[in-house]
């Protein structure tokens, strides 16, 4: 069974993979590359989580609210696509994040930074967490 900070650092990294390839593809552009790369990273990652952790909630910023997650242990929190207006316009500041609450407490999570090829996740050694901000590595492909 793969570990939650596991789970979530492979999730960013797939749809930051998808988010790039998207992008590179040159197909849309704008508000219109911007809304197809929320709903496609929406749905790589809640497909995911729910293969991989059906008994949990998730809440999405993308997706209507499942107020049963207020009485749940476990919710998965994720943002598909932090910084849309940059990633729609060509522009580096984007990210994707994935992180899980339990009982209300954060435990796990990963952020990643496609256009610096790098995901961090809580499951990083303390020290690695420091070095990852000065040696970047590609990202897998998804």
């Amino acid at each position: 069974m793969t570990t939650d900070p596991a789970l979530a650092r492979g999730i960013a990294e797939a749809a930051g993979g998808l988010l790039l390839d998207l992008r590179a593809g040159g197909e849309l552009t704008g508000q219109a590359l911007g809304d197809r790369g929320d709903r496609l990273a929406d749905d790589l990652i809640l497909g995911r989580l729910r293969a991989a952790r059906p008994d949990d909630c998730i809440l999405s910023e993308e997706t209507l609210d499942d107020r049963r997650r207020c009485g749940r242990r476990r919710v998965w929190i994720v943002d598909p696509l932090d910084g849309t207006r940059d990633y729609a316009e060509g522009l580096d500041g984007w990210a994707v994040h994935v992180g899980l609450a339990v009982d209300g407490v954060a435990v796990a999570g990963a952020v990643a930074v496609p256009m610096l090829r790098r995901v961090w996740a809580s499951d990083d050694p303390p020290g690695a967490r420091l070095a990852a901000t000065l040696a970047i590595t590609p990202m897998s492909a998804a």
